[in-house]
């Protein structure tokens, strides 16, 4: 039994070319986007989906706490900061192993993307705000905006954005060569509960995006920072 709740599948656009067999899509996405009054793109970082909370850090499964050796300094980091989260549980996406994305400009291993708490997803200016209160980076934001209006403007929009390189100049490490992002990420900028996630997170994710095969844990390597060391929460 887990001893705490993971963070659901985001539902993809049905737009969005990166699915496979298990993964879920929002076909009623245009009405659910109606509803909210602002929303919010992020870039979607190739990384582990962790999980800061006083119980420990997790990845993807919370049965357990993770041992993984790509969340050890993670793990020392949390170490520092366990007493001062109460209630609070932060999830960010961990680059400190390369998947099928190299970053060549990253300035931190772990980027902040949603805080959860009593069974409520908080705000995103909540999100930034918990993640500057531990000194951690969120995931680059790209477009604050309200709900639109042309659906079909909407979705070249999104094509668009994932068409391009993003904030952390990456590469494909399957042929070393500059490619473009994963894809984005949309959510209401306001706080909703967990409950309805489904009707407020949306994902687009480029097609073949998964370049990594079950071995790749054998043979990783840790992802370089532009500044090692200094101000991070790795800085060995």
């Amino acid at each position: 039994m887990a001893i705490s709740q993971k963070y659901g599948r985001t539902y993809h656009y049905p737009f969005s070319p990166g699915t496979t067999s298990d993964d879920r899509i929002q076909h009623d996405y245009w009405e659910h986007l109606g509803r909210i009054p602002e929303l919010v793109h992020t870039e979607k970082l190739d990384g582990e989906n962790n999980c800061l909370s006083r119980l420990g850090v997790f990845a993807r499964s919370h049965a357990a706490p993770t041992t993984s050796p790509w969340t050890e300094s993670l793990r020392r980091f949390w170490q520092s900061i366990r007493h001062d989260l109460g209630t609070l549980e932060i999830f960010l996406e961990n680059l400190y192993a390369v998947h099928s994305i190299q970053y060549h400009n990253l300035d931190h291993h772990f980027y902040v993307f949603a805080v959860r708490e009593h069974g409520q997803w908080l705000s995103w200016e909540e999100t930034k705000y918990y993640a500057a209160m531990l000194d951690l980076p969120v995931v680059p934001e790209i477009k604050v905006f309200p709900a639109p209006q042309d659906r079909n403007a909407f979705e070249r929009e999104v094509q668009n954005i994932v068409a391009g390189r993003g904030a952390f100049d990456p590469y494909d490490t399957h042929n070393g060569q500059p490619t473009v992002i994963e894809g984005i990420v949309t959510r209401n900028t306001a706080a909703y509960p967990a409950t309805a996630f489904a009707e407020n997170v949306f994902k687009y994710v480029r097609k073949g995006h998964v370049k990594t095969d079950q071995h790749w844990t054998r043979s990783w390597k840790r992802a370089r920072l532009n500044y090692e060391g200094g101000k991070h929460v790795d800085d060995q």
